[in-house]
């Protein structure tokens, strides 16, 4: 069952993605409370991605411990953006700026790197648990 959620959520994620990518007008329709939809696909296309990952990660492993630190990192970059730009529409001067872009590849980074991790471990099969030589007795 979590596969066939991971599966949802990557489409959910590929829509949100491809809205943004395509530079559609309604990206920049304001949602009730002021924030811009496209911020708001943008949020949640990272948490979609990452939300897979943790899902096809085995649990108790590493592999789901950097899952989850990725998702957690994606859920966070909405309200650190906002914080960092001091707006809804996420407008950036300055070192702000810089900080801003530097915070958001590294969220990126961090969740597609994770979702890379989790398919490698369903394609070759390995646990994500680490391993113990034992010595025949």
């Amino acid at each position: 069952m979590p596969k066939l959620i991971a599966l949802l959520l990557l489409a959910l994620s590929a829509l949100s993605i491809g809205t943004l990518v395509s530079g559609t007008s309604y990206s920049e329709w304001l949602l009730p409370g002021g924030l811009p939809l496209g911020n708001a696909l943008a949020a949640a296309g990272l948490c979609f991605l990452a939300g897979a990952a943790f899902l096809l990660s085995p649990p108790s492993s590493i592999r789901r411990r950097v899952c989850r630190a990725a998702l957690v990192s994606a859920i966070l970059w909405l309200p650190v953006s906002i914080a960092l730009a001091g707006n809804l529409e996420l407008n950036f001067s300055g070192s702000r700026g810089t900080a801003w872009l530097v915070a958001s590849s590294v969220t990126a980074i961090a969740v597609l790197s994770s979702l890379l991790w989790a398919a490698a471990g369903l394609l070759f099969g390995s646990s994500g648990k680490s391993s113990s030589i034992r010595a025949a007795g």
